[in-house]
């Protein structure tokens, strides 16, 4: 997993940055806002503010951050309100600058109530709206062949979306015309500097009452301009409208690519197939998709799981995705991630290390004869797809080892450093692919460092900046980049696409920066746009941590945006873009629905504490060192109230002691009835993607029940300290009282097991079961020796309730059980005959949930 932080315009100097020829808009908008946020606590009484950074070699895990402020609040001026006082010097800074274009944070579609992602490039409005609907004439000449997807898209698109059916019999309303034709769409500013590449995507759309024109120089930008009217339809009145004017629109990179995770899942062939249409619509044309063991490799079967892809599945998927213009591009770790093959005794003797299933020794010969076969398994299945992602991503002990199956020490000696051992590798597995007729697209990153990159071949693409000092020398190499941004990292059951203040989370804290946001501002702004020789940007979904990827088409759908067009919109308007062109316009407060998700999957995690792991294996290393010993993995764990004496005496500070968890827990639940309120009422009026819906419910039931417990447990803690109050003066009631408790326990569990079986059968509507064995084919569970993947901890779901399956919740609740049947035989009276059993996942009825 990359965890990158943002490397931001910062890195260039002034003078790059004013002498700079190119200087767009977006990049003269991030100055004055830059400069006018640096003026406003300049001037504020207390002056600057301190910032920090880290160190200058970046590192996978440990990249450098943005500086955060930590400014005190400025004083109040005097006769004015203090929020007023405090705006003054940023108001008077935007004033200077308004004629740079900061004022422009409207699109113009979107100010006439119309909602395009991404934004085009030029949009000129006239005055007027117009009907349209059903009565329209499709009219394409020759230039258009008859199976064209950009037909079928427009015929579907607006017969699914809007029951919309162009006529045929001659008699119209109006006219949709057609045509490609070479330089008919003039390609204006772009990072990009391929703009033939850009041209084959550009479009004009020209909107008029009675006649709808696209023009493209190709197929593809038909496509797109055939996408860009789909979304501009707007339901009024019964009816449509569409605004008359024209569009011009090309892309800033021609390669706005996602990534998708089937790592520790499999979609069904028809989702992964829905996912690629999804895709093309918001004018995605990359889907790097990782599968691990989820493809049946030839060349490797021992690492083939018990469901997955064919090849003849998988050519079905690249087949349908080219046809609307999406790459599905395989992704392939190495040499180090790949535990997936390493746990598999067949290859342990490739192991860079014998203790190790991390990383792969790179001295071996056999490794690459390894991976090229893996490679060729993929390419064979992929015909038609030109880039490859040779995923180089993390590989800390490259060129460390000297033991007796691997010596990459001597390798380094030979070659110069670590980071050569680190391109040599590049150069051999990535130069197999490129004579295959792949661009093979890799992460050039730690251990290299800028004198490295010399020793790299001109026909990688990096898939990642990396600030000036790597940028430019990769410029200079010939190597192309891409943009890395992330819509989740490590983040538990859905992304940070709003963030928790630190005064509602248990642990406190900084928070970071929301993910939609953050993805913007790295498109848009970072200093790669003048260092680097930009092709594109890449979006990750890392499912690592166990989300379902429906919760990553925000962040996806929005980095495409700003690489199609850096700057604009801002990021709240693309997020409110997307809400009525994913679901339907009928959907209400999508905003707080998202809102309200991601701070409850924040508290879902925060609600817990973080101790060592004695359930499972411990850590091997990290991007720092090797652990010598390893280091303990980290678990959540809950702090239990104590068990009450045999004569019900009980002495707790529980309640107390964890009075800021139970308030927060308290009102956190006010925020899940109010998002699960609005995930019914939104699943009746939702049109398209309902499914994703039912997902965060499913989701937002996952986080209930972990309120639930924390309250049920401070209402066992309630009764039992009740039990020994009323012990001496009335037995039988207090005898009661541990029976209440007794019964939350048994609550806890039922809901517990209820939400994950909810939550089972919601998910699996899409993926494959996740089992130790069907199809012939058994399941290694072997965890990785470096890196902690949640679903990496249970063959099946029962992940998500991990934590509370090593809770000594069982303990605790037989420990209570114990005490009060040997009070109850002391004051002769009856026992309960039953033992509570905490890993007991089933959904038993009520009256059997104690066995």
């Amino acid at each position: 997993m990359k965890v990158h932080s943002l490397v931001g315009a910062a890195h260039a100097s002034p003078a790059e940055i004013w002498t700079s020829t190119h200087m767009s808009l977006p990049w003269r908008r991030f100055l004055v806002r830059t400069f006018c946020s640096a003026w406003a606590r300049i001037t504020a009484p207390g002056g600057a503010e301190p910032r920090s950074a880290r160190g200058s070699q970046p590192r996978s895990s440990d990249f450098a951050e943005l500086s955060r402020s930590r400014a005190g609040r400025p004083a109040q001026v005097k006769g004015l309100p203090r929020k007023i006082s405090r705006l003054l010097p940023l108001a008077a800074c935007l004033m200077a600058f308004a004629p740079w274009g900061l004022a422009d944070t409207v699109s113009p579609l979107f100010a006439r109530g119309y909602t395009v992602i991404p934004e085009p490039q030029k949009v000129s409005l006239k005055a007027g709206d117009f009907s349209f609907g059903s009565g329209w004439r499709l009219d394409v000449d020759g230039s258009v062949p008859a199976n064209d997807v950009a037909i079928e898209a427009l015929r579907d698109g607006l017969s699914s979306r809007f029951d919309i059916t162009l006529d045929e019999t001659g008699a119209n309303a109006g006219t949709i015309s057609l045509r490609i034709a070479p330089d008919s769409v003039q390609v204006g500013e772009a990072v990009d500097k391929e703009k033939d590449k850009l041209a084959e995507q550009a479009y004009r759309l020209e909107l008029s009452p009675h006649a709808i024109k696209i023009r493209a120089n190709a197929s593809t930008g038909l496509f797109y301009g055939v996408e860009t009217l789909l979304q501009l339809v707007r339901q009024h009145a019964g009816g449509f409208l569409l605004p008359e004017g024209t569009i011009e629109d090309w892309p800033d990179l021609q390669l706005r690519n996602i990534y998708w995770d089937d790592a520790h899942h499999l979609d069904h062939m028809d989702v992964l197939k829905q996912a690629l249409r999804q895709a093309a619509f918001y004018k995605i044309n990359g889907f790097a998709i990782k599968l691990e063991g989820h493809f049946q490799f030839k060349s490797a079967p021992a690492v083939v799981e018990p469901y997955a892809l064919t090849p003849e599945e998988f050519q079905e998927l690249t087949d349908y995705g080219l046809r609307y213009h999406v790459q599905l591009i395989p992704y392939l770790d190495g040499p180090a991630h790949i535990a997936f093959i390493l746990k598999h005794p067949e290859y342990a003797k490739l192991r860079e290390y014998p203790d190790s299933n991390y990383e792969l020794c790179v001295a071996n010969p056999d490794s690459y004869k390894l991976l090229e076969g893996m490679f060729q398994d993929l390419i064979d299945a992929n015909k038609g797809v030109k880039y490859f992602y040779l995923s180089t991503d993390e590989p800390y002990y490259l060129g460390l080892a000297n033991n007796s199956q691997c010596n990459e020490q001597a390798l380094a000696k030979q070659l110069g450093s670590v980071g050569k051992v680190f391109a040599e590798f590049a150069s051999k597995a990535g130069g197999y692919l490129h004579d295959r007729g792949r661009t093979p697209i890799f992460w050039g990153e730690y251990p290299m460092k800028p004198d490295d990159l010399p020793s790299l071949p001109s026909f990688l693409v990096n898939g990642e900046v990396y600030g000036p000092d790597f940028d430019k020398v990769y410029r200079k190499q010939g190597i192309r980049q891409m943009i890395y941004t992330s819509s989740e990292g490590e983040e538990k059951l859905f992304p940070d696409y709003f963030i928790l203040p630190p005064a509602q989370r248990v642990h406190g804290g900084y928070s970071g920066t929301p993910r939609v946001q953050g993805n913007f501002d790295k498109i848009s702004f970072d200093s790669s746009r003048m260092n680097s020789d930009l092709i594109g940007e890449f979006n990750a979904g890392w499912a690592d941590m166990g989300l379902h990827p429906e919760t990553f088409w925000l962040g996806y759908v929005t980095a495409s945006s700003a690489a199609w067009h850096p700057g604009s919109p801002n990021p709240r308007e693309s997020m409110s873009s997307f809400y009525p062109l994913f679901y339907g316009p009928g959907v209400v407060n999508m905003d707080r629905v998202y809102q309200l998700m991601s701070e409850q999957a924040q508290f879902w995690t925060d609600s817990w504490d973080q101790i060592d792991s004695k359930a499972r294996k411990p850590i091997w290393g990290s991007s720092y060192a090797i652990y010598n010993p390893p280091k303990p993995a980290h678990d959540q764990t809950l702090p239990l109230p104590p068990a009450p004496k045999s004569d019900l005496e009980y002495q707790s500070a529980w309640s107390s002691e964890n009075q800021k968890r139970i308030d927060l827990a308290a009102q956190s639940m006010s925020g899940n009835q109010t998002v699960t309120g609005l995930l019914h009422e939104n699943m009746r009026l939702v049109q398209f993607n309902r499914y994703n819906l039912e997902v965060y419910l499913s989701i937002a039931e996952l986080c209930r029940q972990n309120l639930e417990m924390i309250d049920g447990i401070h209402h066992m803690d309630a009764a039992l300290a009740s039990a020994s109050k009323l012990r001496t003066k009335n037995p039988k009631q207090a005898l009661s009282e541990i029976d209440r408790a007794l019964d939350a326990a048994r609550s806890i569990r039922q809901q517990r097991n209820e939400v994950l079986k909810n939550a089972e059968t919601t998910w699996y509507k899409s993926w494959y079961p996740r089992v130790s064995e069907a199809n012939g084919r058994r399941f290694l569970h072997e965890l990785d020796d470096v890196k902690d993947h949640l679903p990496d901890r249970t063959v099946d779901m029962s992940y998500l309730v991990y934590r509370e399956k090593l809770l000594p919740f069982g303990d605790w609740v037989n420990a209570i059980l114990s005490a009060r049947n040997q009070f109850a035989a002391a004051h002769h009276l009856p026992a309960r005959d039953e033992r509570f059993d905490w890993s007991d996942l089933s959904v038993p009825h009520v009256e059997n949930a104690v066995k």
